[in-house]
């Protein structure tokens, strides 16, 4: 008899992280993980955007609140489009297309997401569209001058959002708000 024979619990079968909940995330099987929505906030609360290289502060769930106010047709969906990121973190795009396995686990991870939340996928293309557009205004507000010069180049209209910079905990609480507003909608 192992050791591990004697817990009551499920051994995880690959690489996992405890979460805020106290939950497991098994990277290999992150449908049968206990996550939460407040596991989800959590971490992208205190995630900076931008490999922190921007002038402040400022979380990934604050960017999330942001693309679901501009996608308002999609609203729900806009706002759990990054929620993978709360346990896999935030990698910028060059970095991610040199790391292919990244982004297999990262699509697992969020499919798992999105079963446990009811959030469609593929998402709807309003919802990356709003996203750039969200991203446009940001690099425009918080990063070097210039940043978002691509936005032009493309036809990408900033959105007409205000990064606030919001502390970790108002960030939480402003994603788990904008959540249970929205996800009240599905119910009834």
């Amino acid at each position: 008899m192992t050791k591990h024979s004697l817990i009551a619990v499920k051994v995880a079968v690959g690489p996992t992280i405890m979460l805020r909940s106290g939950a497991v995330l098994d990277f290999l099987d992150p449908h049968s993980s206990e996550f939460t929505i407040d596991d989800i906030a959590h971490g992208l609360s205190l995630i900076c955007r931008y490999a922190g290289q921007c002038d402040r502060f400022y979380s990934v769930a604050e960017h999330c609140v942001h693309v679901s106010e501009v996608a308002s047709d999609h609203a729900y969906a806009a706002l759990m489009h990054d929620a993978a990121e709360a346990f896999i973190g935030d990698v910028t795009r060059p970095l991610k297309q040199l790391l292919p396995a990244y982004k297999r686990i990262e699509a697992d991870v969020e499919r798992a997401i999105f079963d446990r939340f009811s959030v469609p996928y593929p998402l709807p293309d309003a919802v990356k569209k709003a996203d750039l557009r969200v991203l446009a205004a940001e690099q425009a507000q918080i990063m070097p001058s210039g940043t978002d010069a691509w936005a032009h180049a493309a036809g990408v209209i900033p959105a007409k959002i205000t990064v606030k910079s919001y502390s970790p905990p108002e960030a939480k609480q402003i994603f788990l708000q904008r959540f249970e507003q929205l996800h009240g909608r599905l119910d009834s």
